[in-house]
């Protein structure tokens, strides 16, 4: 059953409604908190399903990495881009990371700080 977000012209607030489709335009819906009939439905947000290539592609505008490897802040902001644009989740480790490079400290500065980021625990290059 769909979910439909509504807003109280009456309180002003915000509820959501599980109608059917045939219910949908011919069932009155009522405020959940006030009881009114005075209510509106509100748009939600689209998403739009793009490729992983096409998601890449804007991230990895050439116009945008422009200087990237000599602004930690610019560095910071591109990472942040690229992780929500990947739509995984991404360890804690790549938070602390970002904010770092947002807050301007350079990459030397943040490996030194974080001296087992990015170590191997399959076993790496130590052969």
């Amino acid at each position: 059953m769909p979910t439909y977000d509504f807003i109280c012209l009456n309180c002003n607030e915000r509820f959501d409604v599980f109608l059917t489709f045939s219910e949908y335009g011919k069932k009155t819906v009522v405020c959940t908190h006030c009881g009114s009939d005075k209510v509106r439905r509100r748009m939600t947000k689209v998403r739009i399903a793009k490729s992983e290539a096409s998601r890449m592609e804007s991230v990895m505008d050439p116009s945008a990495l422009e200087g990237v490897e000599n602004d930690p802040r610019a560095m910071g902001q591109m990472m942040k881009k690229m992780g929500k644009e990947m739509g995984e989740d991404l360890p804690p480790e790549f938070d602390d990371v970002v904010d770092r490079l947002e807050a301007g400290q350079s990459p030397e500065e943040i490996e030194s700080a974080l001296p087992d980021l990015g170590s191997d625990a399959g076993g790496g290059d130590d052969q």
